[in-house]
């Protein structure tokens, strides 16, 4: 497919055409893929589900999502990170990981919460809401985000110890090493905190407890029973009345749980925070074509290219795009624009990519941090071509080149999967492992080390050649059922609700939401000051 022509203006133009067959089709397959998303994150809303839900609220009680909807300001938006967590799992059964964690606003500063469910499993943690947690603590550090805790969490899933007692303590080294960077550290206590679950106060520099609700102690009373044949009653062991006048471990004593929250409303409005990061200085209109289109702008056939300035034309600031060498390394789409006000350089896939395409990357990323401008990957992508004339002509090399900038940049990224996401064009498009800011996907986002026809192709090409050298007959029936189970695990292992449960990404979006959510991360990030690599490692030239 021949690049479109560039607009001597900077604004996109659009190659979707709504009336077509490609468009419906394209549309449809991107909404079923929607509605499978939408089934598991239904659960994950449900929280322990309404048994559950009613007799906490019977009890007087908030849920998780109701306590951050009271702590962030009226209509404020939320960032979640992580709701699908654990969704990999054959059965879901601590949906969102039993953790609710996202970015918003709380009396005007941008914050990250942190908030147990306790109708799921009474807030314990499980080896995947450790890897939650953490992921929130360090999008918080990162970024320079105050951290508020809703605490409530009978502390580790014991069932499950053996995969969470050593990562989980790295938690409440996270905490205090937050506070030691200037970044306040916040938790708010509504429940029992039992065992790892009142370290989070206790590394906490501000502390509010719920009168006749928060109990907080390291052994519970059976425990200490066990332990010392002690005799005592939750109250008296660990009640917010008893630390609020005798171990000083609360500050403020609450009346209840709204007033728990205005006390940590109160508490962030008095930090005079201050965000480090310039703020939105380009115009934030909206881009010429409806986000509504977003939903067809990935091929519903894997075989059929797809143009990402379409994308781009949805997404930002007024469809601008000034573009960086449009007739140089044309499957690497390069250029400048601007989402929610904030300027960007964006990194697309149009394809493949080759020496050229390694080459212009890399030195666009250069470019991005001599400006200090946060870097955009949007990621369709394959991986780096291969074959003999390509070899010689230092894929290797060059494709080592953009590695290499992406590694080195300092500037913030941030990734889009729009598509495919496959072997070392994951890592030159600064996938997970490259540690981004933030990862978010679209629901046809598939990741792998190469798409499971190719692996089951190479596999049995493998084993074609090892019977060949050895002189044994080729068992064609093996051949096929082995080629079958290998797509089938790779399609299993590789689809979006598999990765975002295993928060390889923050979260599987709606294409029409893209705009708004890289904008909140947008913010986020500018929490932190903004400012660009001054070396790079030496490049192989």
């Amino acid at each position: 497919m021949s690049a479109p022509e560039i607009s001597p203006s900077a604004v996109l133009g659009s190659r979707l055409d709504p009336s077509s067959a490609e468009f419906a089709a394209d549309r449809e397959a991107m909404l079923a893929a929607l509605a499978g998303v939408d089934e598991v994150a239904a659960t994950v809303l449900a929280a322990g589900g309404a048994k559950y839900v009613d007799r906490h609220h019977g009890r007087g009680r908030l849920t998780a999502r109701e306590r951050v909807d009271l702590l962030l300001d009226p209509d404020a938006a939320f960032l979640e990170i992580g709701a699908l967590a654990g969704a990999h799992e054959p059965e879901l059964t601590t949906p969102g990981a039993g953790l609710v964690v996202g970015i918003g606003a709380v009396s005007g500063v941008e914050c990250l919460v942190v908030a147990n469910e306790p109708t799921v499993k009474g807030g314990s943690i499980t080896p995947i809401g450790v890897t939650k947690q953490l992921r929130g603590l360090g999008i918080a550090e990162r970024n320079r985000l105050p951290v508020v805790a809703l605490v409530e969490s009978g502390g580790a899933d014991l069932p499950r110890q053996a995969d969470l007692f050593v990562p989980g303590g790295r938690t409440f080294r996270e905490m205090t090493r937050l506070s030691a960077q200037g970044i306040p550290t916040i938790a708010l206590v509504f429940g029992s905190s039992t065992a790892g679950g009142a370290y989070m106060p206790g590394m906490s520099e501000y502390t509010v407890f719920v009168r006749g609700q928060a109990t907080v102690y390291l052994g519970g009373p059976p425990l200490v029973k066990m332990a010392i044949n002690e005799d005592v009653d939750d109250e008296t062991l660990g009640g917010a009345e008893m630390h609020a006048r005798e171990s000083g471990l609360a500050d403020h004593l609450a009346a209840d749980e709204r007033d728990a929250l205005r006390i940590g409303r109160r508490i962030v409005a008095d930090l005079g925070w201050r965000r480090g990061g310039p703020g939105p200085s380009l115009p934030a209109d909206p881009p010429r074509y409806p986000a509504e289109e977003l939903l067809a702008c990935a091929a519903s056939d894997p075989k059929r290219s797809v143009e990402v300035r379409d994308v781009l034309a949805r997404v930002l600031d007024g469809s601008r795009f000034d573009e960086h060498k449009p007739l140089y390394g044309t499957t690497l789409v390069c250029g400048w624009g601007s989402i929610g006000g904030f300027p960007v350089g964006v990194l697309a896939n149009n394809g493949i990519l080759f020496s050229e395409e390694s080459q212009k990357g890399a030195q666009f990323v250069q470019l991005a941090n001599a400006r200090s401008i946060p870097l955009l990957f949007v990621q369709n992508i394959t991986g780096f071509m291969v074959g003999s004339a390509y070899e010689r002509g230092g894929i290797i090399k060059d494709g080592a080149k953009l590695i290499n900038a992406v590694s080195n940049s300092e500037v913030p990224h941030l990734t889009l999967m729009v598509g495919a996401s496959y072997g070392a064009g994951n890592y030159g498009m600064s996938g997970r492992a490259y540690d981004p800011r933030f990862v978010f996907t679209w629901p046809n986002h598939r990741i792998a080390v190469m798409g499971g026809t190719q692996l089951a192709g190479v596999m049995s090409m493998v084993q074609r050649r090892s019977a060949e050298r050895a002189g044994r007959p080729y068992d064609e029936d093996t051949d096929r059922a082995t080629r079958k189970a290998i797509e089938d695990g790779v399609e299993a292992q590789s689809n979006a609700l598999y990765a975002s449960g295993r928060m390889w990404d923050d979260g599987v979006i709606d294409p029409r939401d893209t705009r708004t959510v890289l904008g909140l991360a947008l913010s986020a990030v500018h929490s932190a000051p903004i400012a660009g690599a001054t070396r790079f490692a030496p490049f192989r030239m």
